[in-house]
């Protein structure tokens, strides 16, 4: 067995990136020269250092419990992955082993405990090489509830990781991102004789002359509010926009570094950027220009949201929030509070609100009107990943209802608020790992979470209780409705994209 170094740091920065710690990823992958190396990340598949991990721990758990004989005793408690490092645990684990296989051997031993066909009985059942229970999953989860397979269409095809979708404005396009350096346009329209077709939209650079793959990651996708274009952000620095067909319209390369952002503003004219290398960019949508590049964050900017059609509001790792304006040469407001990097910002949809999360686990309200924050939110106990308002509320198509925010946490809930009296009303506790995203329907009374559990959630808003669930084949990344409120689209860290169709349920 052998292996280089250069493999051993792109194991570490995939599963820094499949963890969520994409800044860190980054910053390691420039310190460890990925790019020169000439490994072709779309053909590793996802978790792959944590499947040798847990094969090494079972090599180990094997030394340990074959004896010179080469008779086998089991290991009644897995080994963890420190034990398996230290001499002196793996040293004391074999000779409890080798002393329990004495006294097995002498007359009047127990010996093992043994199921009814004469096997050893253990307490988990192994899956792709993982102990897991062997008692269902989400016991707490109303069978009644659960969406069936039938109601699912599983979308294969990226090479790696998918970390975002959106769905098409006006039709049941739906579109995802992958670590395989493609998005991809699934057509979802009901036509249940067909397999849904899929565009390629491969992202390709200039080397040597010719086009080649960037093996660079998908990072972020929009469509344009006509639902006739889509701009996506990539780690190799360059901003694309394609037709509905997968034609490359336009190149938009001015970032130094990768995108982590990318927003279209209501006309239409306009997208917006924001990058590693401090900067965000408002391009020229028709001629693929930059029109006016902004360098007031200290580190790198991680997320944009537009006010209007020419103003919009900024987060980086820096802590700080700047609030710019197109042909402005100065943030017209800027934002201190958050103590650790800002993660995602957010417009009500007045624009007259600005809501932020971030690392420091702090939920935060922002007004134009005043520099401090209007409501500091504390109750979430991990990091706050994303944030969505609902579509609700003066100025909205459901004016008749209240307006809410809902915040996703690695402390694996969601929380929704109301923001008026700054509370929290209600807590959805039954994801058990991170949530990474969550979405509203169009109508604001079912929000969809999703989680590196594998599982969909949909809940109804009046009341936080879970209304669907659905459980895939990886840790999702991403939850998205259609225009209709019928479908959610879901991407996951397996390569997989999948559509649940919530008519008739």
């Amino acid at each position: 067995m052998s292996f280089s170094i250069d493999e051993v740091n792109f194991l570490v920065y995939r599963y820094l990136q499949e963890s969520g710690f994409h800044h860190s990823a980054y910053t390691f992958g420039i310190e460890s020269h990925i790019s020169q190396s000439n490994i072709n990340g779309a053909l590793v598949p996802p978790a792959a250092l944590l499947n040798i991990l847990q094969k090494g721990l079972q090599y180990t758990e094997a030394e340990i419990t074959i004896g010179e004989d080469g008779t086998e005793t089991r290991l009644t408690e897995s080994l963890s992955l420190i034990d398996a490092v230290t001499p002196d645990i793996v040293a004391a684990r074999q000779n409890a082993h080798n002393a329990q296989k004495q006294a097995n051997k002498e007359p009047g031993s127990g010996g093992e405990q043994n199921g009814v066909d004469g096997t050893t009985c253990t307490a988990a059942t192994t899956t792709g090489g993982a102990a897991t229970p062997s008692a269902p999953e989400n016991m707490d989860v109303d069978q009644s509830i659960e969406i069936p397979a039938s109601k699912a269409t599983v979308l294969r095809g990226h090479e790696s990781e998918v970390f975002i979708c959106a769905w098409n404005p006006s039709t049941d396009l739906l579109a995802s991102g992958s670590g395989d350096s493609t998005a991809r346009i699934w057509d979802m329209s009901d036509n249940p004789a067909t397999t849904p077709n899929q565009l390629v939209l491969r992202h390709c650079i200039q080397k040597g002359g010719a086009e080649v793959p960037s093996n660079k990651d998908v990072t972020s996708l929009d469509w344009n509010c006509d639902g006739n274009l889509l701009a996506t952000g990539s780690y190799d620095g360059y901003a694309r926009i394609w037709t509905t067909d997968g034609t490359l319209a336009s190149t938009l390369g001015q970032h130094k570094g990768p995108i982590f952002a990318l927003k279209w503003n209501k006309r239409g004219n306009y997208i917006l950027s924001a990058g590693v290398d401090k900067t965000t960019i408002i391009w020229d949508a028709a001629s693929g220009q930059c029109t006016q590049q902004f360098s007031f964050h200290a580190a790198p900017a991680l997320d944009v949201d537009w006010q209007t059609n020419t103003a919009f509001a900024s987060c980086s790792t820096d802590q700080c929030i700047h609030v710019c304006r197109l042909h402005v040469d100065k943030p017209i407001k800027s934002f201190q509070g958050h103590t650790n990097e800002v993660n995602a910002i957010k417009w009500d949809p007045q624009g007259q609100l600005l809501a932020s999360c971030s690392d420091d686990m702090t939920l935060k309200i922002w007004s134009m009107k005043q520099d401090t924050c209007v409501h500091d939110l504390k109750a979430h106990s991990k990091e706050i990943y994303t944030i969505k308002w609902s579509p609700t509320g003066p100025g909205t198509q459901n004016p008749n209802m209240n307006l809410i925010l809902a915040s996703a946490s690695f402390d694996s809930t969601v929380r929704l608020w109301d923001v008026e009296r700054g509370v929290c009303i209600h807590t959805l506790t039954k994801h058990t790992e991170p949530v990474y995203s969550v979405a509203f329907s169009p109508d604001g009374k079912f929000l969809a979470s999703g989680s590196f559990d594998k599982c969909v959630h949909i809940w109804s808003t009046q009341t936080g209780g879970l209304v669907h669930s659905y459980k895939g084949t990886g840790g999702i990344f991403e939850v998205c409705w259609n225009s209709r409120g019928t479908k959610v689209g879901a991407s996951a860290s397996d390569g997989s994209v999948f559509v649940l169709d919530l008519r008739k349920l």
